[in-house]
């Protein structure tokens, strides 16, 4: 038997009333719960993972930081920027992170490609990069089997506040969002559109 994802339609969310709801839910969840997928999109916030280094925060302004348990290092979330949070037994799936991983990227990777735009993955820095240029960043805790975290996809935002980080870790990156890109469809079209990619490359679910 397979089961099937809830989505989650969230709307503008404060990050760490998200972030305590995520970790409710892993903490409570059973054997047979379904897996989620959230969508959402944050008011502005910079996070800092597990392995982050305050240095490569260069100037917050007046935006918060908030330090996650999440891995990787630190980087902006804010309006018009789709966030989609994976809540998945992954025992569950047969599925390992480093394959999650890839699904997640190429699931981007295939979203692009079908508005004429060529995105790639960096094996050495997780997400996704066009011309060098970074569209779409992948942050995940696993714990117990479980996910918690996700994607953020640049659509249509404020980009100044990355300039005020090294994102990711990396001095000079430089973000470029879909809007950029010529790409026009609303967040919440992109959102329906990666979600079905999604899902169609995730391993079905196998409840005993």
């Amino acid at each position: 038997m397979s089961d099937n994802f809830i989505i989650r339609k969230l709307g503008l969310c404060d990050y760490l009333e998200t972030w305590e709801a995520m970790k409710s839910f892993t903490k409570n969840r059973q054997a047979e719960t379904q897996d989620e997928l959230w969508i959402l999109e944050h008011k502005p916030v910079f996070t800092l993972g597990t392995n982050g280094k305050r240095e490569h925060v260069l100037d917050s302004g007046d935006i918060p930081i908030v330090n996650i348990d999440r891995g990787g290092q630190v980087t902006y979330h804010g309006p018009g920027q789709l966030v989609i949070y994976l809540l998945l037994n992954l025992h569950r799936r047969k599925l390992g992170v480093r394959k999650l991983v890839s699904i997640i990227e190429d699931s981007i990777i295939q979203l692009l490609a079908s508005y004429q735009i060529k995105a790639l993955n960096d094996p050495k820095a997780p997400g996704v990069y066009i011309d060098g240029k970074k569209v779409a960043a992948l942050g995940l805790r696993v714990s117990r089997g479980y996910t918690t975290h996700g994607m953020s996809l640049n659509v249509d935002m404020d980009l100044s506040p990355f300039s005020g980080i090294n994102p990711c870790g990396y001095e000079n990156l430089e973000v470029i969002q879909c809007r950029d890109l010529g790409i026009t469809s609303p967040l919440p079209q992109l959102a329906d559109e990666l979600v079905s990619l999604l899902q169609e490359q995730l391993p079905a679910a196998v409840i005993n």
